[in-house]
């Protein structure tokens, strides 16, 4: 099936170029959609809400769903023309609220919020250099950089979880899945994604591999150091 505007990248499995106008724009998807078990684009928000608004004009009775960056559901409205649903997004943009300025120094990017502590944490907090708020953004850039593979990990994890919760919960071995996402089980996610459709299949191995990114380098480092013999 063709959709209009929406052309596969060449060599780029799961990655779509969007045509408009003349232009023609490649880019990391921070948004997809899914007509049924089939990706039908990737890309900037308006690009793919413009996809799917010509998948359910082309079909009505379409079963579009529309993912953002994190695998969160995007709620569009696709009444009227494709115009009208792009016209609708840039609306609501313009009407987001605006952050309210507080305490802080925002223009250094410093924002002030509240924090409740113990006493004893406030004692020593006080007896740091630099005070507290130095104290604090030492301490919370410190664990950033200990935890930051396994926050990732997990960022990846929930990603991955929340596209196969919304498009393989009706699919073969779903229960195995998300146990071997969860457990990181890179093998064992594999062979049970094996029997989807293939671009749900293709797109949760694309979402989770960070999961299982330190395995697989060490699986590689363990390939490399094993001495070869014969």
């Amino acid at each position: 099936m063709f959709y209009p505007g929406v052309i596969d990248g060449p060599n780029s499995p799961g990655y779509n170029w969007f045509r408009n106008g003349d232009a023609v724009m490649n880019s990391q998807p921070t948004c997809f959609a899914f007509d049924g078990d089939r990706c039908i684009a990737s890309g900037g928000l308006a690009a793919v809400v413009r996809a799917a608004k010509q998948a359910l004009d082309n079909r009505p009775d379409a079963f579009v769903l529309v993912f953002d960056a994190t695998c969160g559901p995007v709620e569009i409205d696709f009444r009227g023309s494709v115009d009208d649903v792009i016209a609708r997004l840039a609306a609501a943009e313009d009407t987001a609220p605006a952050a309210t300025r507080g305490p802080g120094r925002p223009k250094l990017g410093v924002v002030a919020r509240e924090v409740t502590l113990l006493p004893r944490h406030w004692d020593w907090l006080a007896q740091q250099p630099g005070g507290a708020s130095v104290a604090l953004r030492r301490l919370v850039d410190e664990a950033r950089r200990a935890n930051r593979d396994r926050d990732q990990i997990r960022q990846a994890q929930e990603t991955a979880y929340r596209f196969i919760a919304a498009m393989g919960e009706n699919k073969p071995h779903y229960e195995e899945v998300a146990r071997a996402l969860f457990a990181r089980d890179a093998a064992g996610f594999e062979k049970w994604t094996s029997n989807w459709p293939a671009d749900v299949r293709d797109q949760s191995r694309r979402l989770a591999a960070a999961a299982f990114e330190d395995q697989a380098d060490a699986q590689d480092r363990a390939i490399e150091t094993t001495p070869v013999t014969g």
